[in-house]
């Protein structure tokens, strides 16, 4: 995974609309729909540690691992506020390496798109298998490639925040295999005196129709549960941008 170096300092203020504790309401559903069990849980991909935070609050017991250890110091801050006890550990997800078994596995916020290749996603499913526990979930959403062509594509998005500024920008590639989309990141922070500090990132997105992530998780050895439309109990459309995905690991 590339890029969310200076941009994890800002992350959350240029994501104050996600609502975590909504996000965590709702995979509790899932996991209870699912016959999932309130033990173990690994949010993988944890970022600044937001969703790992109203899963530890929920009642579950969370070890949240990330690749970018500024994402991690971010989550780690948070955790020292909160008191909750939440492990982290620095891991690319392509890597996994647990100390035992986990009941459930999350990864939000389409973290899987920012791998780098599907032999990377295969990998990624490969680990999370090889450490779920028997009659164990495995919750994840990404983004299909609808979104990519349609929303995403060429765009530029402008955040304006009292204190800090960002201009998103996407370069898209229609001949790509993997409906990749880069994405250039200018921040700009004004400091005290009115002057703003420039920072830049660079990150990219990849995406696969639905077909090719269900068997990806069938060569895992995990059994698809359930597919739906982001953030609801709906079945997916031609036109979802997002689909999140209940696998089991068979008993």
């Amino acid at each position: 995974m590339g890029g969310y170096n200076a941009f994890a300092y800002f992350y959350d203020k240029l994501t104050e609309n996600i609502s975590y504790k909504d996000r965590a309401a709702y995979f509790d559903r899932l996991i209870k729909l699912h016959g999932g069990k309130k033990g173990i849980l690994l949010d993988l991909a944890c970022g600044t540690g937001s969703l790992s935070e109203e899963m530890a609050r929920l009642g579950y017991d969370v070890i949240g691992t990330d690749a970018s250890e500024e994402m991690l110091s971010c989550a780690m801050d948070k955790k020292f506020d909160s008191g909750l006890p939440i492990q982290y550990l620095c891991q690319d997800m392509t890597e996994l390496d647990m100390f035992g078994t986990i009941d459930v596995t999350l990864c939000a916020l389409d973290s899987l798109n920012h791998l780098k290749s599907l032999d990377d996603i295969r990998k990624t499913f490969d680990r999370v298998s090889l450490f779920c526990e028997p009659g164990g979930l495995f919750i994840f959403d990404m983004n299909m490639p609808y979104k990519h062509k349609n929303v995403l594509a060429d765009n530029a998005y402008v955040y304006d925040l009292d204190d800090v500024y960002c201009v998103w920008q996407n370069s898209f590639d229609p001949d790509s295999p993997d409906c990749r989309v880069d994405i250039s990141l200018d921040i700009f922070e004004k400091n005290e005196k009115g002057l703003y500090t420039r920072y830049a990132d660079e990150l990219s997105e990849i995406a696969f129709d639905r077909a090719v992530i269900e068997r990806a998780v069938a060569d895992s050895g995990m059994t698809l549960e359930a597919v739906y439309d982001y953030d609801s109990l709906e079945a997916p459309r031609p036109d979802s941008e997002k689909l999140v995905f209940a696998a089991k690991k068979p008993i």
